[in-house]
């Protein structure tokens, strides 16, 4: 049985994922690594090292997949305490553009396997007094031009945690999520390299500048952590003043 805190963290092989398994890591938590690509989470275990580092990898949006997550968790250290659903994936376009095929793939990864992880790991949160910390963005606050799958799938990403922190505050569970703005993360590589569209994005953000993985996952820790105790179904904006505008442009 072990002692300290054991964390999952899905999306791990790279961007908040990779930030949040090694602040975890930092912190004193076993940490289980998932993700699609195993070469990737071991990449990062690599980095975390020692024997409190565990890679599963597999498909979020199976539960199959997820259910052997969490048994592995459970068969190496005996306990889970924070669950960090941070898997997800982006698909560009219109209606007219984007695939039902694409449509139901993004649905099930960002929003479907979301379900799937607390649906399994639930019970060992009640045990542990856990906390759940889902990664949405401002994508799922409001709404961006050409992007409508995404948004939608972030739109419920934000009330599944809402309702969620409803129905599972009686069992001890807190549910709470982080919805960052741009992130320097592989997702957004092409955002990041063209100087234009980050010209937008800094008269956006009122801090001018994109967020780094660690500043997301230090909220994502507080959000698990002691010090939040008291803190349940909030969707926290980790976004540089972003959305504290109420859209009209900056006339100062």
């Amino acid at each position: 049985m072990a002692a300290k805190k054991v964390v999952i963290v899905t999306g791990a092989g790279s961007g908040i994922g990779a930030a949040a398994a090694k602040r975890f890591a930092a912190d004193g938590c076993a940490v289980v690594l998932n993700g699609r690509t195993e070469s990737k989470l071991q990449a990062v275990a690599d980095e975390i090292g020692g024997e409190d580092v565990l890679v599963q990898p597999g498909d979020v949006s199976s539960p199959d997949d997820v259910a052997k997550l969490v048994e592995a968790t459970i068969a190496r250290f005996g306990r889970l305490d924070v669950l960090v659903n941070n898997a997800g994936m982006l698909v560009q376009g219109g209606v007219d553009e984007v695939s039902p095929e694409d449509w139901t793939k993004q649905m099930a990864v960002n929003a479907g396997g979301m379900f799937f992880c607390i649906k399994a790991a639930l019970p060992h949160l009640v045990k542990s007094g856990g906390a759940v910390v889902n990664v949405s963005s401002v994508s799922g606050l409001g709404g961006d031009w050409g992007m409508f799958a995404y948004n939608a799938t972030k739109g419920a990403v934000s009330n599944l945690t809402r309702a969620l922190a409803l129905d599972l505050a009686a069992q001890g569970v807190r549910v709470n999520a982080v919805a960052p703005s741009l992130t320097d993360t592989e997702m957004a590589g092409g955002i990041m390299d063209d100087q234009a569209v980050m010209q937008k994005f800094k008269e956006r953000i009122p801090m001018g500048r994109a967020a780094e993985p660690a500043e997301v996952a230090a909220v994502i820790a507080f959000l698990a952590g002691p010090d939040a105790a008291f803190v349940n179904g909030v969707v926290l904006p980790v976004d540089g003043g972003l959305s504290a505008s109420n859209g009209q442009p900056n006339l100062s």
